[in-house]
């Protein structure tokens, strides 16, 4: 079995650049992945099978948001659930880069399956608000319109980013890496995944996981916004 520890120290050069990475997932996320990797690669795991164990802790958590009443000790495990499988996420690219690269196929799977995630658990936010519109204060029909917006802008900055990056010129081999941006780091708190799982933790408080959703759905759509018009302005400078 391959060492748990060579395999850290490994990672530690094999990292993707922070720039336009927020502080939770600079800080708390990636590192997280970085052990989950770690021990992946002693265990003669494969980045594919980290990323369907990714998948198993987030549709979990998403189909528990839906078939559950809501409850302080649900929050807590959707939320444990949520950010677990996040880890994984960043565990699975990690891992790929150890074992000297990644396939078009394991990115392929990678990136299905955060569309996935992000649908079905901003769908069964909508479900939720629904079925117990008493607990979470979501009677009227207005209510669930909020999960469809969130989900719109969510879905809609998934894809643009990617687009973006696929579509803007590749550095030159060996270019030094940009310096990150501490407050550009902070700035990007409001719309970091794992920032966004936290509010699960609120699950019990009923009215007060609505509006706190609902208030970081309105926040969703304005970075949509100015990411939408940031990487319009980039690419409109490239030459093809």
């Amino acid at each position: 079995m391959a060492s748990v520890g060579t395999a850290l120290r490994e990672l530690r050069g094999a990292q993707k650049s922070a720039k336009g990475v927020s502080l939770y997932s600079r800080f708390v996320n990636r590192p997280a992945g970085r052990y989950l990797a770690a021990w992946s690669h002693a265990l003669g795991l494969t980045p594919n099978q980290v990323t369907l164990v990714s998948a198993a802790f987030s549709f979990a958590a998403v189909a528990a948001v839906a078939l559950a009443a809501p409850s302080w000790w649900l929050g807590a495990a959707v939320w444990a659930a949520l950010a677990a499988g996040f880890a994984f996420d960043s565990a699975d690219g990690q891992l790929a880069r150890l074992r000297g690269g990644g396939s078009a196929a394991g990115e392929w799977l990678d990136h299905v399956v955060d569309a996935a995630k992000l649908t079905a658990l901003h769908s069964c936010v909508l479900i939720a608000f629904h079925r117990f519109p008493e607990a979470y204060g979501t009677g009227g029909d207005g209510w669930l319109l909020v999960p469809l917006g969130f989900q719109f802008a969510a879905v809609v900055t998934f894809f643009g980013g990617l687009l973006t990056e696929k579509l803007k010129p590749k550095a030159p081999a060996g270019s030094p890496a940009a310096a990150p941006s501490t407050l550009r780091a902070v700035a990007l708190l409001p719309v970091d995944y794992g920032v966004f799982c936290l509010v699960f933790l609120l699950l019990g408080g009923g009215e007060v996981f609505a509006w706190a959703y609902a208030g970081l759905g309105v926040v969703a759509g304005l970075f949509l916004l100015a990411f939408l018009t940031k990487w319009f302005r980039e690419l409109s400078a490239v030459r093809r």
